[in-house]
């Protein structure tokens, strides 16, 4: 009997270890099946966080890239106000300048006309004189108004006013104004002969131009 319960035993133990590899392999075949699932689950998963990070960062990158257009248009935008601003104040600068350097053109140009009373009155007597026909009281007064002229013109000096040069130079627009041509053979034509009226400058500006008669070619005989 107790060999019987052996050998019974012996069976069932070898059953039990016949059976025991079987039980093991479809739990190795699950685990095998879970790591390639478990790794086909971690590509996924890696290549979709791997795109989620492209994402910010091209985003990033982009508005990098709007940020310095905004800030080489900003900064082009300032450059040119800022040549504005200097042209503004250069143009400024030189029109005050300008007021400034001819801000008695005005009053000069009214003024001229007692000068140009005064030296008619001089012609006017130096005329009589040269006849015989002016009185020492007269002679003296001529005097006196030569050296009113002389201080007039002194004045005109002080604030840059000159008369124009125009008797025998070359006639000349910018500043001479001929009224009518004269022929003649001791000068060339184009030549100023005579004045009627002078003429001044105030710095490089005309004030007036001088009233002139001009030469022309003198008719041949």
């Amino acid at each position: 009997m107790s060999h019987f319960k052996n050998r019974f035993n012996n069976d069932k133990n070898k059953q039990n270890e016949t059976s025991a590899p079987e039980q093991d392999k479809p739990e190795e075949q699950s685990k095998e099946e879970m790591s390639g699932n478990a790794s086909e689950d971690l590509e996924v998963d890696f290549g979709d966080a791997l795109n989620d990070a492209e994402e910010p960062v091209k985003e990033a990158e982009d508005e990098l890239s709007a940020l310095k257009r905004e800030l080489a248009e900003a900064k082009d935008k300032t450059l040119r106000t800022f040549a504005e601003l200097e042209n503004f104040r250069k143009r400024s600068a030189r029109t005050l300048q300008d007021e400034l350097k001819y801000a008695n053109m005005s009053l000069i140009r009214d003024m001229l006309p007692v000068m140009d009373n005064l030296l008619r009155a001089i012609e006017a007597a130096e005329k009589q004189d040269q006849a015989g026909e002016l009185t020492e009281q007269g002679k003296a007064l001529l005097d006196g108004v030569k050296m009113v002229v002389e201080q007039f013109n002194t004045v005109l000096g002080k604030h840059n006013c000159t008369p124009i040069e125009a008797v025998n130079q070359p006639f000349d627009p910018n500043f001479h104004q001929a009224i009518t041509q004269m022929p003649s053979s001791d000068v060339a034509p184009n030549t100023v002969l005579m004045e009627t009226q002078k003429g001044y400058v105030l710095h490089d500006r005309v004030v007036r131009p001088s009233q002139v008669i001009v030469s022309c070619e003198a008719p041949k005989e």
